[in-house]
């Protein structure tokens, strides 16, 4: 028994323990505060009977490609595949994979955080639930970013019957055509102007309905509700309203529109999720509060509790903003370095390091937020004389963390004794 039972323990140890996932390490290319794609998925009703036809958006901004200079300028070439698997994800129903161009003349164009490239392409498909895997792949970098869901479409055949809804950025005049630009991101900044939405009503019959539309916050609690009388004619009815005075705190929301009869009974619904921010606050911020708790390791406490001793949501957002502003590097620009760079650690530390604990505040992702990426990292998960354990060593300051699973369960905890004045904040 003795040694093929000791070998079946050890492999029965490897398979069961968990594997802490990889933390990055300095010098290696890093995630920025923006995403590298959005994409989004809107269905409508279909001209193939008994099929809905769902357009893809996937919105890439200049930041997540590489541009090449050329003699006409700078030009990035990216593929995009867009995978429908079934819900177990063993079978490819169908695919759509197109390339795209962006070019622009001025090198300025392609580092700025306002500009992206938008594609747009349909496929039709059985109301059904899908795995739909998304993926861009930069030609030049070889680079490829991967974003997958699991998505309902829902059936449109019923007597009255409602699209999905599309978030509308703007509106653009283009060959004396009136346009709308979507909001693929789902990130609002700005509510002044209103809220934009696309969608379309299908109905068998002509008849007066009321569009009922609501806004409600994470506790599912209305904060904005409007209905308007509308009349529908047989087959699609596309509808475009905007919200006006919807001016929403930062957090994250959904918005529903329900089609109702002259009794207020609902007929057809539909819902979409999206996030309000505020410009100037990295879209990783999606909760005021829970953000200034997340400046520990970085402000003083007396910082902290002047925030949180503010009157109001304007004014704690006002001194939020201002701690930020004078954190500034470059003041001149648009980008704040730190600000966004800070957050973006803290959302890598949730993505990595969550446990018993949200990411930023285990031991891990304290290190991480404070220091950022370390510069080696040593892994000893399968020791037979010791704890699973992380060494992670930061050369500028000559210091190492060692980290240690004492439960087995992934659940690393710091064990190098804090000393020192590396206690603080490096961009």
């Amino acid at each position: 028994m003795g040694r093929i039972m000791k070998l079946v323990i050890f492999l029965l140890f490897i398979i069961t323990v968990p594997v802490l996932s990889q933390v990055e390490t300095a010098g290696k290319d890093v995630q920025g505060t923006v995403p590298l794609f959005y994409y989004d998925l809107i269905s409508y009703r279909s001209d193939i009977a008994g099929k809905n036809r769902v357009d893809i958006y996937v919105e890439v901004p200049y930041e997540g490609i590489q541009f090449v200079k050329s003699d006409k300028g700078f030009t990035a070439n990216y593929a995009i595949t867009v995978s429908f698997y079934n819900e177990g994800k063993d079978k490819l129903i169908t695919e759509k994979t197109w390339n795209e161009t962006v070019s622009s003349r001025d090198f300025e164009t392609t580092t700025s955080k306002q500009n992206y490239y938008l594609s747009v392409r349909s496929v039709d498909v059985d109301p059904n639930k899908y795995h739909v895997r998304c993926e861009v792949i930069d030609q030049d970098s070889k680079k490829n970013y991967i974003r997958e869901d699991l998505v309902n479409i829902e059936p449109l055949t019923e007597a009255v019957a409602l699209s999905d809804l599309l978030l509308v950025s703007k509106q653009v005049i283009v060959e004396g055509e009136k346009k709308i630009v979507p909001n693929i991101s789902r990130n609002v900044a700005s509510q002044k102007e209103g809220m934009g939405l696309y969608f379309e009503v299908y109905s068998d019959t002509a008849m007066s309905v009321l569009l009922n539309y609501v806004i409600i916050d994470t506790k599912s609690e209305p904060v904005y509700s409007q209905a308007v009388d509308y009349v529908l004619k047989k087959g699609s009815n596309p509808v475009q309203f905007t919200m006006n005075n919807t001016e929403l705190s930062m957090g994250e929301y959904a918005i529903a529109v329900q089609v109702q009869d002259n009794a207020k009974n609902v007929m057809a619904q539909s819902e979409k999720k999206f996030v309000s921010r505020w410009v100037g606050v990295p879209a990783s911020v999606k909760d005021l509060d829970k953000a200034v708790d997340q400046m520990v390791y970085i402000a003083k406490d007396s910082e902290v509790d002047h925030i949180k001793d503010a009157e109001s949501q304007d004014e704690k957002l006002t001194r939020y903003l201002d701690y930020w502003k004078a954190k500034d590097p470059t003041p001149s620009t648009e980008q704040n370095e730190v600000f966004e760079e800070y957050y973006r650690r803290i959302g890598y530390a949730n993505d990595h390091f969550k446990h018993y604990l949200e990411g930023w505040r285990t031991d891990m992702g304290m290190i991480y937020v404070t220091l950022g990426p370390p510069n080696n990292v040593e892994r000893h998960p399968f020791e037979f004389d010791s704890k699973p354990y992380e060494v992670w060593d930061y050369y500028e300051i000559n210091r190492r963390f060692v980290f240690v699973d004492q439960t087995g369960f992934g659940d690393y905890r710091l064990v190098t004794p804090v000393y020192g004045n590396w206690w603080h904040y490096r961009p």
